[in-house]
Formats: structure tokens, C-alpha cells, sequence
């Protein structure tokens, strides 16, 4: 496991900014460099939301994972959170999906190919349980990813899995559609897929130009979608109320504000289907 971290790391890219490192640093996480950081103050000065969009989000994700796992979804499989370090001890992702079923069997597959993210997790989350896995791949080859042999047998494919997909916007809208069905083709009958979708719906027409060069120059190959093109990435599936939304107006429960007045703050749209 230390080899395979190593290797992680020697991949390692701390020039560029990565999404999942951004969200990480706008939440206040330590997983995260320079290069992170630096694009979110500049996000901020450009719209200065985006620490609580990435609170946001990362709200967003908790209640998706809670609702899923309260109505007896026990296996996950969760495509490019970053594992995010910004929630607190003992409040991740999988330790949600725990509580939330009230049952410690939990199994948690989290699918990352951001070195940094790989090697944290595996060195930090692997060794204590043998519920949750950490695996490289990456929704752009989604044939391979899950062809891998961990995914294959990790996950029981026969019963039902809650698929969790932040990585979407770094799909064009072809290769979206064909991940989204090859992912909802391998789960069996009663999964459920989240989206997370980045948009500029709510951004001001004088800002457009600005948060467009800001986004190619930070995250190049990001793709932001409009609401009409993020539901047609979702058509065939059966949405869940409230359908697809501002990510602060899914199922808000309480325990998390941000950007709850004014939900087009969180510059992000979220929806849950279920596979049919």
C-alpha cells in the first residue's frame, strides 16, 4: 500500500489546479496546494461565493448519501468527491452512510485519479476498515473502470448500489451520456444515480467573459452546463423529488446554511434517479 501511494505521488502535479483539490480548499480541507488555493481567491474575487458553494456542495453530497442509505442503500460507489478533508473527523462520506443505516457494514467505494486524493486516502482511510475502498480510475474510461477488478468484486452488482457522479463536468456531453448508461446498465434494478453539475445559469451577463477565462485558464476541460443540457444527460431516469435543482434546495435538512438564500450561489445543480 506505502508502494502504491509512492507511485501516486511521483504523478503528482502541484502547478495545475484540480477541482476536487479547489473544493477541498474552498471547504477548508489541508488536501490541497498552492496552485488550489490560488484559484479559489481568484474565483472569489470574481464572485466572492465560493467558499459557501463548495460548502454547498459538499452538503449537497452528505444529504444525498444520508437519504440514500436511510432508505436502505448499503454499498456506494462515489465518482470524484476528492474524498474531501473540509468535513470533519468523522463525518466523511462513508461515515454518513454508516449512521445513517444504523449499520456498520456499510461498503463505500470511493473512484479517484487525482494522485494527491489517491494517495491521502489510501494511506489514511484503507488501513482502518476493510469496508471502504479507494481505487484509481476515471469516468472517461468507464469501460475499464468497471471492467477493474476491485470495482467488479468490492461491489455486489446484484443488489442495489447508490452511484454518486461529481465528475461529470469534466465529460463532453456525448461521453456523459454513454458513462451514465454504461453505469446504470451494470447496477442492478433499484440503484440510484446522483449528479452533481456545474452551471453558469446564475452568473451575470457582465461576469460571463471574466468566470469564462477565469475557468479555462484554472480548469481546463471543465464543462458547465445549462439546466435544459444537464436534464438531458438524465432523461430515461426517473427523478426523485425535488428533482434537479440548485444543489442548497435538494432536500435541505437544516444542518447546513449555505448559500440556502440564495440557492443560485452554489453555481452547482444537483438531482437523484433511479435506475429502472
Amino acid at each position: 500500500m506505502r508502494q502504491r501511494a509512492i507511485r501516486n505521488l511521483a504523478r503528482l502535479n502541484t502547478s495545475q489546479a484540480r477541482i476536487t483539490r479547489m473544493l477541498d480548499a474552498a471547504a477548508g480541507g489541508k488536501n490541497n496546494f498552492v496552485a488550489d488555493r490560488d484559484a479559489v481567491r481568484r474565483y472569489d474575487e470574481a464572485a466572492p461565493v465560493t467558499t459557501a458553494a463548495a460548502r454547498a456542495v459538499l452538503a449537497f453530497l452528505s444529504r444525498v448519501i444520508r437519504h440514500l442509505a436511510a432508505g436502505g442503500i448499503d454499498q456506494f460507489v462515489i465518482v470524484g468527491s476528492g474524498v474531501p478533508s473540509g468535513l470533519p473527523a468523522g463525518r466523511q462520506l462513508h461515515d454518513l452512510a454508516r449512521e445513517a443505516l444504523g449499520r456498520s457494514d456499510v461498503r463505500v467505494l470511493y473512484v479517484e485519479n487525482d494522485p494527491m486524493v489517491l494517495a491521502y486516502a489510501q494511506a489514511t482511510i484503507e488501513p482502518v476498515t476493510d469496508l471502504v475502498r479507494v481505487v484509481e480510475g476515471d469516468i472517461r474510461q468507464v469501460e475499464d473502470l468497471l471492467g477493474d477488478r476491485v470495482v467488479r468484486t468490492f461491489v455486489d452488482w446484484d443488489r442495489p448500489v447508490g452511484l454518486v457522479l461529481v465528475s461529470v463536468p469534466s465529460l463532453g456531453d456525448e461521453e456523459a451520456r454513454h458513462a451514465i448508461k454504461c453505469l446504470c446498465h451494470a447496477a442492478a434494478r433499484g440503484s440510484y444515480l446522483a449528479l452533481l453539475q456545474t452551471t453558469f445559469d446564475a452568473i451575470p451577463d457582465e461576469l460571463l467573459p471574466a468566470i469564462g477565462e477565469l475557468l479555462a485558464m484554472t480548469l481546463p476541460g471543465h464543462v458547465v452546463r445549462t439546466r435544459a443540457e444537464a436534464a438531458a444527460l438524465l432523461e430515461g431516469l426517473d427523478l426523485v423529488d425535488p428533482g434537479l435543482v440548485w444543489v442548497p434546495e435538494w432536500r435541505p435538512d437544516g444542518r447546513d446554511e449555505a448559500c440556502a438564500a440564495l440557492p443560485s450561489a452554489s453555481g452547482n445543480y444537483g438531482a437523484v434517479a433511479r435506475v429502472l
